[in-house]
């Protein structure tokens, strides 16, 4: 019998890291010294947000306007998908909070969520992983989406992520269901999604 080696996700992380300086703004301690808390993100004003790993705090910078172009065009294809076949999924924008471990040290807001298991949501978003889960880099973000979420959303129990790159035209799949290795994809590529047996989306023929 054959046995397949479990992908080695931690020098797959580095490998598909394009090579960007990471920008954005980490702060590590809390009030307690023992990290920051989904409390703290609650207290914030209104018009700023952060995202938690482990405790950690990571402020997001401003999306520029080709980040939101990509995310609006991905937005409508997929809901337009669901809704013509009837899905149970629901589809979700930035902001949108997620609650990823269901615990108090880890938050997260990705640019896209998709929860096909509705028990999960409530009225202050999803409480445990998305099933599919989209990044789209910006400068400051590329440590962040490129590695320390690959390894939290793989945690958690997301089946699949993607991390659309504007500045290189690609789209790198990682199919953590299954355990496959994660492929890199050009916007040129038909992709399939991979919670959704019957959904390719083309990014060189949308409107961005």
């Amino acid at each position: 019998m054959e046995v397949r080696k479990s992908w080695d996700w931690e020098e797959a992380e580095k490998k598909n890291q394009p090579e960007r300086e990471e920008g954005f703004t980490m702060l590590k301690g809390g009030k307690d010294g023992k990290g920051y808390t989904i409390a703290d993100i609650e207290a914030l004003p209104e018009g700023e947000r952060a995202e938690l790993i482990g405790g950690e705090w990571f402020w997001m910078d401003t999306p520029v306007r080709r980040h939101q172009d990509i995310l609006g065009e991905m937005f409508v294809s997929i809901k337009l998908h669901i809704r013509e076949n009837k899905g149970k999924c629901k589809i979700y924008a930035a902001p949108f909070a997620v609650y990823i471990k269901k615990d108090k040290f880890n938050y997260v807001e990705p640019d896209i969520s998709v929860v096909c298991d509705r028990e999960k949501l409530d009225e202050k978003g999803c409480q445990g992983a998305p099933d599919w889960a989209i990044e789209i880099l910006s400068p400051s973000s590329v440590k962040m989406d490129c590695e320390r979420k690959v390894k939290l959303y793989r945690e958690a129990g997301v089946r699949e992520y993607w991390i659309v790159d504007p500045k290189a035209e690609t789209v790198t799949v990682y199919d953590f269901e299954h355990d496959k290795e994660p492929v890199r994809y050009s916007f040129s590529d038909r992709i399939q999604a991979g919670i959704f047996e019957d959904l390719y989306l083309k990014l060189s023929e949308m409107d961005i």
